[in-house]
């Protein structure tokens, strides 16, 4: 058994635990966006594709599960179904006029689509507007499950995201996925080898939207409401942030960057009450409206001191130790 193998299972274990020592709503929101984050770098971290657009994806579908279950009283599968669906819809369409555009045009074009979505969702009748889609019922799963009891709905999510995460994975070392190394790393020798270049950026964008889309109608259905946050151009910068703190081009980074922000975002007020009493300074206990400052400055620290990431620096730590004992 290899030392991947070990932590994978590792991680299992703590995750199948960790409802029993936390809040399992919080536990859930943190799945759903590291399968957001793992998304996002599938297209980023192993195509070189940057996309300002993808909180099209995850609040789109969002707001479409939430109508399906909500207001056509579907049931909680196919509400997910139909998010992704139209996170994949969405991905096509954007995706197809993107990528006649490289750099940072191809950001742009993501970025100018995500805005256009997220104005038709602001007018729209089912979404309520600034108010949002409240209301979202949990119901059952195949009809039998109830998702109503909290503990039940994070063992439900937990095996959503694994099974997301699973995908990725398995897209990265797949010959696909080599491919989409390749066209990062030197994209006109791709095309060199007869490689369709263009065919494959759209498929991982797909793939990436309707990813993006399960995490969204997942969130939406945990927490029963879906709000315009989630489809505003700060989510898109939101998951980019993530995947660089954690870790760019690597498999677990935006996992662990994705914990990370929005840990801090849940619980860096109480993090500033224990330290302003510790320190006697008043001024820690608004830590908790600050949270963009402090991100922001996570952020700065990262691209200055640990280009990879998290999760790169202690990978590229741990081949320096190894390069070193001969191994």
């Amino acid at each position: 058994m290899n030392k991947n193998t070990i932590i994978a299972i590792a991680a299992i274990i703590l995750a199948l635990a960790a409802p029993f020592f936390m809040y399992p709503v919080l536990l859930m929101k943190l799945l759903c966006f590291a399968l957001f984050a793992c998304a996002f770098n599938l297209l980023i971290g192993y195509t070189g594709l940057l996309s300002f657009g993808h909180a099209a994806f995850l609040g789109g579908a969002g707001y479409i599960a939430g109508y399906v279950i909500r207001d056509l009283g579907m049931p909680f599968e196919l509400g997910l179904l139909a998010g992704v669906a139209f996170a994949a819809l969405i991905g096509l369409i954007m995706g197809a006029l993107a990528i006649r555009r490289q750099g940072i045009y191809f950001t742009m074009i993501t970025l100018a689509l995500a805005q256009m979505l997220y104005f038709i969702f602001l007018q729209a009748p089912f979404t309520g507007g600034e108010d949002g889609l409240q209301g979202i019922p949990r119901g059952t799963l195949f009809g039998v499950v109830d998702l109503s009891n909290d503990l039940t709905l994070y063992f439900v999510v937990l095996a959503i995201c694994i099974a997301g995460y699973a995908l990725i994975v398995r897209t990265v070392h797949s010959p696909f996925g080599q491919v989409l190394k390749a066209i990062k790393e030197n994209e006109p020798r791709a095309i060199s080898l007869g490689y369709d270049v263009d065919k494959y950026k759209l498929l991982v964008f797909v793939l990436s939207a309707a990813l993006s889309g399960l995490a969204g109608a997942t969130k939406a259905s945990v927490l029963g409401f879906e709000t315009l946050t989630d489809v505003h151009w700060t989510m898109s910068g939101l998951v980019v942030l993530m995947t660089l703190v954690g870790g760019l081009g690597t498999l677990a980074g935006p996992i662990v960057g994705a914990i990370v922000i929005i840990a801090l975002e849940n619980r860096i007020g109480e993090f500033g009450t224990w330290m302003a009493v510790t320190t006697d300074i008043a001024w820690f206990r608004s830590l908790g409206e600050q949270v963009t400052i402090v991100t922001g400055f996570i952020f700065i620290v990262v691209v200055l001191a640990f280009r990879r990431g998290i999760v790169g620096e202690i990978i590229a730590w741990n081949q320096r130790r190894l390069l070193k004992s001969g191994q």
